[in-house]
């Protein structure tokens, strides 16, 4: 048999423009009206009224200047890295515990993850009446006799952020214990049986074998929980639509608000900009660190 000749295969090569209906498609569902959203966010466009006046950078102006907008990034911020770090140790441990010789593992595998797949909105309306000061969880604590520990959860400004982030990790840590159970099965059993036969116990075993051959699962799982966690928008909206007060409110709730309820279409718009910056420069320096640490585990 012989071997297609260069000049053979370069004819046979698709052309180019075979992409083209596809690229025009592209532009015309996402370019085109990403692009017409960036430029109504240097417009005073209040979404209704087709005339509208150009002001620059004004509407960033009056962002740094607007506390609720200040607060809303750093609240953003807050959710994303406490969801990230607390999302995945509970997703990691969930996964250590079902990857064992247990008998009930794979019943287990499918009750934990069972919350991940449950539409967000009806599990924030689920937790709401859970939290609620007549809720499941204080008349529990009441009935046990820990009046003192029932609490307005989602309404104390004090508890409400972090209710939301306990209510995000109750329901997606199973989707990281599967990703990384995923990897955990993937880890050669030859490798821990020599490392148990040079002396090393379970945790030097996991740290020093396991954890570098986990860093693909790292790297799904911490990309995943971080650009959902700045995107946050219906569980915060349904929990508590913000409240009380500004206490929960994000980028994404205050986006809604602004544009829908105040109809500042263009300061809103100038918000999502900022929200698409914070997104894209978090996502893109965490994968580099992590694709780092990929390449020097392997």
């Amino acid at each position: 048999m012989t071997l297609a000749s260069p000049a053979r295969r370069a004819r046979t090569t698709p052309p180019w423009w075979f992409m083209a209906p596809a690229l025009l498609l592209f532009a015309f569902v996402v370019l085109v009206p990403s692009a017409r959203g960036v430029y109504y966010a240097f417009t005073d466009w209040d979404g209704l009224d087709p005339h509208h006046s150009f002001v620059g950078l004004g509407n960033f102006a009056d962002m740094v200047r607007d506390a609720d907008a200040v607060q809303a990034i750093w609240h953003t911020l807050v959710i994303a890295v406490s969801i990230t770090l607390v999302q995945n140790a509970v997703g990691l441990l969930l996964a250590l515990g079902v990857n064992s010789a247990i008998k009930s593992r794979n019943v287990l595998r499918v009750f934990l993850f069972a919350p991940a797949v449950v539409t967000p909105i009806v599990t924030a309306y689920l937790w709401r009446n859970l939290l609620g000061p007549d809720g499941a969880v204080n008349s529990l604590f009441g009935a046990v006799g820990l009046d003192s520990w029932r609490q307005d959860w989602l309404g104390s400004a004090d508890l409400a952020l972090w209710a939301v982030v306990a209510v995000i990790v109750w329901q997606f840590a199973g989707y990281s214990m599967v990703i990384f159970l995923a990897g955990l099965q993937s880890v050669p059993q030859e490798v821990h049986e020599a490392a148990a036969l040079d002396g090393a116990g379970p945790v030097r075993r996991f740290w020093s074998v396991t954890r570098p051959l986990l860093a693909p699962a790292f790297t799904i799982n911490l990309m995943l929980s971080i650009i959902g966690g700045i995107k946050l928008f219906d569980q915060v909206y349904a929990l508590t639509g913000g409240g009380p007060g500004h206490a929960t409110d994000t980028l994404s709730t205050l986006i809604y608000k602004d544009a829908f309820t105040l109809g500042e279409f263009g300061y809103s718009i100038a918000l999502a900009v900022v929200l698409t910056i914070i997104v894209a420069v978090a996502s893109t320096g965490q994968y580099a660190v992590l694709s780092r640490s990929e390449r020097a585990a392997s």
